[in-house]
């Protein structure tokens, strides 16, 4: 497979959550890039939108099944998971069972998807792994034991594939975001505004951005630009990391 600036030439990609946010926004910046997109996503409708949209393959799964990514290509030169969902209450009132399906969607279903596309991209002698991790990849916040622990465990699983598949022409990467402009995070924002009795605007600025040399949320075109140039030739020797898209939020 060949590759030219800006674009992958004749590439598959694979992309979880893509119904809205940041893999609606890889999808289409992929797309763009000449690639051709399968779309995953839980919600049927807009699996189908988004797929609509860009002119890619939807598959309407939820990663919190076990056997979920059986039905997924596996011929596949681009992965990025991306799929996520986050649930707030301290650890002594976190229900068990959120805690494992949220492992089950951001950190089995990456691996199971990784072990089933990896023998592609070995055979093909290139491949490009992204995983959408989060400044929670890095850094702790009360409440978030599940979330917290499973992007933890999706950097440590990508270093692992980085190692595994260096040889065979495979990297695999972390992008590790600061909160982004989507749904699930306008949906925080909102409740952490209604149970303050305050702003939302005023949530922004003293709880999201607090932290945050940068004082905006991060637009999720953002997130997919850094996506893309990690699939790009201009990127073969960096695996193995975790770039951090985070306003300056880890650098204190």
């Amino acid at each position: 497979m060949t590759t030219t600036s800006g674009q992958l030439a004749g590439a598959t990609a694979l992309i979880t959550g893509a119904g809205s946010g940041i893999g609606l926004a890889c999808a289409r910046a992929l797309t763009r890039g000449g690639a051709k997109v399968h779309l995953v996503d839980r919600d049927e409708q807009a699996c189908r939108d988004a797929a609509e949209n860009v002119g890619g393959v939807p598959h309407a799964v939820d990663l919190a099944e076990p056997r979920a990514t059986e039905t997924l290509p596996h011929e596949v030169d681009v992965l990025v998971n991306n799929a996520g969902f986050q649930h707030l209450a301290p650890i002594h009132e976190f229900p068990a069972d959120r805690f494992r399906a949220m492992h089950e969607v951001m950190v089995t279903a990456p691996f199971l998807l990784i072990r089933r596309c990896l023998p592609h991209m070995r055979d093909r002698g290139w491949g490009r792994i992204v995983n959408v991790s989060s400044v929670h990849g890095h850094r702790a916040s009360p409440d978030k034991s599940a979330y917290v622990a499973a992007k933890h465990a999706l950097e440590g699983l990508n270093k692992v594939a980085a190692l595994e598949g260096a040889e065979y022409g495979v990297t695999s990467n972390c992008v590790a975001p600061g909160y982004v402009r989507t749904a699930l995070v306008e949906g925080q924002v909102q409740a952490q505004a209604d149970s303050r009795g305050i702003a939302s605007d005023k949530v922004l600025d003293e709880v999201f951005l607090k932290r945050t040399a940068i004082k905006r949320l991060i637009e999720p075109d953002e997130i997919a630009a850094v996506v893309t140039w990690l699939c790009g030739p201009g990127s073969d020797y960096v695996t193995g990391t975790s770039i951090p898209v985070d306003g300056a939020w880890t650098a204190q």
